[in-house]
């Protein structure tokens, strides 16, 4: 799809000191940054612990368990931030001196998501006298009744929003639980285990826990390599908060000091981790940690985050590559066939309906997510994409799916309208405002399309926000150079709610090619100079249309990028959009 170029707002630049370049001064300020204290990511200037409502009881639930050597096991999700946030909490502990600590991550293909009843039922199994879920649990009522009633007690650690009602857990930390005070709303789930861990340490070293039992009291920060890449695995916002624990984590992966598996994962993605910068955690590590739990079991992605052997840690990681190749693989074919489907229908980029949703019977239950996204781009259209997902205890058939949503469409509001208006037309669903799950019966699945396109139509009204890309406008010939490159590399981190800078600009093509099959290399210069000639590439181009012999001018979006061959930096531009003038 053709996106409509929008130019961001050029603000007022703000109150910067002369430290700050002016491009860069320029691109704060479109961001609503305005002064040196705003962009100061050092850790004193996070959120204090104490606004978290719950977790004064949280920690005396841990130090309860500690005094009583008491028998916990943390209850994971199988994304990478489910991942990375049990990791963060098993690493923690044992450095406090817990020492009977362990964790179950359900099989998403057996169990579904959060701790339900089922996965009660199996972690009783290991006699647990406090359960801990970690990115999850704040939905889930059944679950946490039915653990009270086999007498073990749970904290729930979550950053997904509530519903109409909470479970009665022995305590709850999460930002968007109703009358928290936490200013920052985008805390991963890692991220709530970080602040919940450096509010225990701080009371465990008011009573002097630390000299009492001969411990060296443990440097958290030491984890915030972790922290860091489930928070941009995630895709929550960057907020000044989540900006200031990314930046610090990446500071220590940068400085060598970053656990062995994300190391490992790092060196398959042939990512230089002393040049990382978040879109590296975000498009090469996270998508190979996140294969485990998509195809298989995310024990593989939270073992290798907990291994301390480099060569163990290698061997997890190219396991997860492997498994991130088949996930791949399975993707394209899963996206081949709903453009086969859709093409079936009739239906066009302009006239698929508000809301789309699509089920096929051979799709994987763990890549649904990532189509209803690569959809959710081509049509600019909210996607739900769903997989067969079994029988339920009544023995009828299950679908289960993944929904993705666009700018202006809280996709987890629709759901709850969905499930309002039709009741028991929804089995179950959670989520955020850009994504959401459900699970429904398949004898539904009709009756569910009608309402969900009805609901989107009358939420979106007239007011459908039109496919667009931001720009931060036209760069100066000038401007285009690698120191430019590098400061912006370096005014990050860049991401989700904090976009990474990107232009937009007319170009005399010199030359092109298309590389590896699909990604088309050019060698570009603004209209006129051709003494300010750059390379630039274009990923994944439509091969019908290019490369075009006789164009020799286009109009692209595009992202200034350092390129590394054999020692050497260069410019590149990486073209977000292109189109023939």
């Amino acid at each position: 799809m053709s996106l409509q170029v929008v130019r961001r707002e050029q603000k007022q630049q703000g109150r910067f000191s002369a430290s700050i370049p002016p491009i860069l001064s320029r691109i704060y300020a479109a961001r609503n940054v305005f002064s040196d204290d705003e962009i100061a990511l050092d850790l004193k200037s996070l959120h204090p612990p104490s606004l978290l409502k719950g977790l004064p009881e949280a920690v005396q639930l841990l130090m309860q368990a500690l005094e009583n050597r008491s028998r916990i096991l943390i209850v994971s999700d199988f994304d990478a931030d489910g991942a990375t946030s049990c990791a963060l909490m098993m690493r923690a502990l044992a450095s406090m001196g817990f020492p009977h600590v362990d964790y179950i991550v359900p099989n998403r293909f057996e169990y579904g998501y959060g701790l339900m009843p089922e996965i009660v039922a199996l972690a009783a199994k290991k006699k647990p006298d406090l359960i801990i879920t970690v990115d999850n649990g704040i939905s889930s009522i059944e679950g946490v009744l039915a653990a009270n009633e086999l007498g073990m007690q749970v904290l729930v650690t979550d950053h997904h929003l509530p519903g109409h009602a909470l479970p009665e857990a022995a305590a709850i930390v999460n930002p968007n639980q109703p009358e928290c005070p936490f200013p920052s709303k985008a805390l991963a789930g890692v991220g709530v285990v970080f602040y919940l861990m450096i509010a225990l340490r701080s009371s465990l070293r008011e009573q002097q826990w630390f000299e009492k039992q001969g411990i060296r009291e443990p440097n958290l920060a030491n984890f915030l390599d972790i922290v860091a890449l489930g928070t941009v695995a995630d895709v929550v916002p960057l907020d000044r908060n989540n900006r200031i624990l990314v930046s610090e984590g990446i500071k220590r992966i940068r400085a060598g000091r970053a656990c062995a598996g994300i190391n490992a994962l790092l060196r398959l993605g042939k990512r230089n981790p002393a040049r990382l910068v978040a879109s590296d955690l975000g498009f090469a590590v996270g998508p190979r940690l996140n294969a485990a739990g998509r195809l298989d079991d995310m024990s593989l992605g939270i073992e290798c985050l907990l291994i301390d052997d480099e060569r163990s840690a290698m061997t997890m990681a190219m396991e997860l590559d492997s498994m991130n190749q088949e996930r791949k693989q399975i993707e394209a074919d899963m996206k081949e066939q709903a453009m086969r489907d859709l093409e079936a229908l009739s239906l066009s980029e302009s006239s698929t309906p508000s809301g789309l949703c699509l089920y096929n019977a051979n799709w994987h239950q763990g890549v649904i997510g990532i189509l209803a996204s690569r959809l959710k781009e081509r049509f600019h259209k909210p996607v739900i994409v769903f997989a067969d997902a079994g029988v339920n205890s009544d023995g009828e058939a299950e679908l289960k799916g993944s929904a993705r949503s666009i700018a202006g469409l809280h996709i987890r509001d629709v759901l709850d309208s969905v499930a309002t208006h039709n009741p028991g037309l929804v089995s179950r669903f959670g989520g955020h405002a850009m994504a959401a799950g459900l699970s429904l019966l398949k004898s539904d699945f009709d009756a569910f399309n009608e309402a969900f396109a009805a609901e989107v139509a009358a939420q979106l009204g007239e007011g459908a926000q039109a496919a667009s890309i931001l720009s931060d406008g036209e760069m100066a010939a000038e401007q285009l150079s690698l120191p430019t490159a590098q400061c912006l590399r370096e005014g990050g981190p860049w991401g989700q709610g904090f976009p990474e800078p990107c232009f937009d600009g007319r170009f005399q093509v010199l030359q092109q090619r298309v590389l590896a099959g699909a990604h088309l290399k050019l060698v570009l210069c603004p209209v006129g100079q051709s003494q300010h000639a750059v390379d630039a590439i274009a990923f994944n181009v439509d091969l019908e249309q290019w490369p075009g012999e006789q164009v020799d001018s286009i109009d692209i979006v595009y992202k200034l990028d350092v390129n590394e061959y054999r020692g050497k930096q260069s410019l590149q531009l990486i073209i977000e959009q292109i189109s023939p003038v």
